[in-house]
């Protein structure tokens, strides 16, 4: 995915200024994306050059809001219907675990333990976000809240798996300590 395609996405569902985008960057893509601000309006710029977005409106202090074109609506259409590109196969947190070995056993368990409660706090801010969105019968809404669940599994499945490994670097040194 790329921000270029995330833009196009929110734009399809409503116009929006960069700012306004921000906003429901962290509000509705938090566990998919992120973007920072340079990022943002860098990108909206790239594509309004090239025609796939056009300002709407300017407003107060040369506040701009975008709507998608149909060329950007086509390209985002067409970035749907593309098979995905492979994932590439990079996992810093599963090249940390990898190695934990070569720390002592107990700053091990303290990794797993900071994996687990991360895990926790995703997953609780994504309930958080889940009660606090006002969820509404169009496609943009339904297709977001498969989204969070996914997030949701995401985050319950990265939890639960950390204390899977703790209790077993745990049960390892049991059986080899007796």
């Amino acid at each position: 995915m790329s921000l270029r395609h995330a833009l196009l996405g929110l734009l399809a569902d409503r116009p929006a200024s960069g700012y306004d985008l921000l906003q429901r960057f962290a509000g509705s893509l938090a566990n998919v994306w992120s973007a920072s601000q340079t990022q943002v309006y860098t990108e909206l710029t790239k594509l309004a050059g090239e025609g796939l977005i056009a300002a709407a409106e300017e407003g107060p202090r040369r506040r701009k809001e975008y709507e998608l074109t149909p060329a950007g609506d086509a390209e985002l259409k067409d970035w749907l219907r593309a098979a995905p590109a492979s994932p590439p196969a990079r996992n810093d947190m599963l090249l940390r675990v990898f190695f934990l070995g070569r720390l002592p056993r107990q700053e091990a368990l303290d990794h797993l333990a900071a994996i687990e409660e991360r895990a926790r706090a995703q997953y609780e801010d994504l309930v958080a976000l889940e009660k606090s969105t006002e969820w509404s019968g169009n496609d943009f809404s339904e297709y977001g809240r498969l989204a969070l669940e996914w997030g949701q599994r995401y985050w319950t499945m990265n939890q639960e798996w950390a204390q899977w490994a703790r209790k077993q670097i745990t049960d390892r040194h049991r059986t080899t300590s007796t």
